[in-house]
């Protein structure tokens, strides 16, 4: 297990006018499900298609067009679940949402009000420095994806493209734990970083498969503390819903400024109003969008279309124990077995295809050298270069191949640098390359050693400096190094100059 501190940090505290106010948030993270069909229809997910070509007729809302479950949403939605430590229910049902709107061609979303597939279940945020905070989840939903409205082609016209509609989202809905904006994107980034590890979701936010509905109240110091204690939502402020983020950074700021307005508003004597704001981030401010709805203005009601959706606890079980290791297990094991510090092992396991290059690169290595390969020399070169892990010219075949030749002091690590460069731009078996290029290193101690009596017997004046003044032996070694083009091994050539200095 992590060493963390749980529930440590501190709520963010705002200095208003009147005294002290303290941030109370909730988010409902829409989470698009990781499959190639949609939820209730085989029209193609795929990202990028010409308007309008993914969409099958029940998607359309044309008459007499059935729903059908995608098997594989109901899997992935249990999965997430799991991986997420809640309740899977067996038994849940779909309703339908009423709403009006031209890229809701049903009429109505079909979603899951009453009875969700997944229950309460936590997800552990860490803050740094060791501290943590464990957010707790009331539920996850199915629902489907509306279209998408375009007003920016013509001005004089809108266009409506259903590609998205019928998609399968899971909403994903906190409890409001979250105290702070910085809280908000880490919590945000921690469920992406597991959805990514179940490969439930692929948790990008630029194409809108990962987004989120913030909920943003303020009250004053104790307030939040009487409502863990007593349930009453109402010592926590009046809250209002910031529609669609789908940026961390814009989650942040969107957070920061709702709240301050919240609070400027009170001050004032006025009331906040509970309702969906959108964020500019152009203007870094919040606007109204509509006021809040609550369930009944949507008129819920069970889709009779469907029937209760029924799974059973083998199956679950199957799916449990086809779970791959999740970030804070493989943390653990990196910093218990491998001997990494907590800094390597979070850059490390921020990202699944980071972290299974980084255990090929390792197997059968030194951890803490080959964690300081990939994280400083090869994620270093891949960021200058605006390259991710799977673009990588090396593979973890031939990093590891480098390192191997490192541990059998075979090069030393400047000509390592040296051959990283090669087969980065160049690629090859590192092995061969150095056997070709003449790159081994010299352990040959009688060849080092006339190299030392060389650079000694040509530094006569370095040499009185160096025995008045022992730490410029290190003039000596760089000397050395350099005359024997970085080939020597460094121990051997420092060992040999203390010797020769101290005669």
């Amino acid at each position: 297990m992590l060493d963390l501190t749980y529930d440590a940090p501190k709520p963010k505290t705002i200095a208003g006018a009147t005294g002290d106010w303290e941030l109370v948030i909730g988010l409902e993270v829409h989470a698009q499900v990781a499959t190639k069909a949609k939820l209730f229809s085989g029209a193609s997910t795929q990202f990028g298609a010409e308007p309008n070509s993914n969409v099958a007729f029940v998607d359309a809302g044309m008459p007499g067009m059935l729903p059908v479950i995608n098997e594989g949403c109901i899997e992935q939605a249990v999965r997430t679940g799991l991986g997420l430590k809640a309740e899977i229910n067996l038994w849940s049902a779909f309703d339908r949402k009423n709403y009006f709107y031209p890229d809701l061609p049903q009429g109505y979303q079909i979603s899951q009000l009453y009875h969700p597939i997944v229950g309460e279940g936590e997800v552990l945020v860490e803050l740094g420095n060791g501290t943590a905070r464990r957010v707790r989840i009331e539920r996850i939903h199915l629902e489907q994806d509306a279209g998408k409205s375009i007003h920016d082609m013509d001005p004089n016209m809108s266009f409506v493209d259903l590609n998205r509609t019928g998609v399968a989202l899971m909403e994903i809905v906190s409890r409001p734990d979250i105290r702070g904006p910085e809280e908000a994107a880490a919590y945000v980034g921690k469920l992406r970083q597991i959805m990514r590890y179940l490969g439930t979701c692929d948790g990008n936010m630029q194409n809108g498969n990962l987004r989120a509905d913030v909920n943003v109240s303020v009250c004053r110091p104790g307030d939040y503390e009487k409502f863990m204690e007593t349930g009453d939502f109402g010592v926590l402020g009046t809250r209002c819903e910031i529609k669609n983020m789908n940026s961390m950074r814009f989650i942040q700021a969107a957070i920061d400024y709702e709240a301050r307005r919240q609070i400027a508003l009170i001050e004032d004597g006025k009331e906040v109003v509970q309702e969906t704001r959108l964020y500019d981030a152009d203007k870094n401010e919040t606007r109204s969008m509509r006021s809040k709805e609550e369930a009944h203005d949507y008129r819920y009601f069970p889709d009779p279309d469907l029937l209760p959706l029924e799974i059973e606890q083998a199956w679950v079980d199957d799916i449990a124990a086809s779970l791959p290791e999740l970030p804070d297990d493989k943390k653990a094991r990196f910093i218990n077995d491998m001997g990494l510090s907590d800094y390597d092992a979070s850059v490390l396991t921020a990202d699944v295809a980071n972290a299974d290059f980084f255990e090929k690169v390792a197997e059968g290595r030194d951890g803490k050298l080959s964690a300081n390969w990939v994280i400083n020399e090869l994620f270093g070169r891949l960021k200058k270069d605006d390259k991710d892990i799977t673009d990588s010219p090396v593979s973890p075949e031939q990093l590891g191949k480098i390192i191997g030749l490192i541990q059998s002091d075979a090069i030393s690590g400047k000509i390592a640098k040296d051959l990283f460069e090669i087969v980065y731009t160049e690629g090859g078996d590192p092995e061969a390359i150095v056997e070709e290029r003449g790159m081994k290193q010299v352990t040959d101690t009688g060849a080092i050693e006339a190299a030392v009596d060389e650079v000694i017997a040509n530094n006569p004046d370095q040499v009185e400096k160096a025995k008045a003044n022992p730490k410029l032996a290190g003039w000596f070694v760089g000397q050395v190094m350099k005359a024997t083009g970085g080939k020597a091994n460094p121990k051997a050539v420092n060992e040999l100059v203390m010797k020769k200095l101290a005669q």
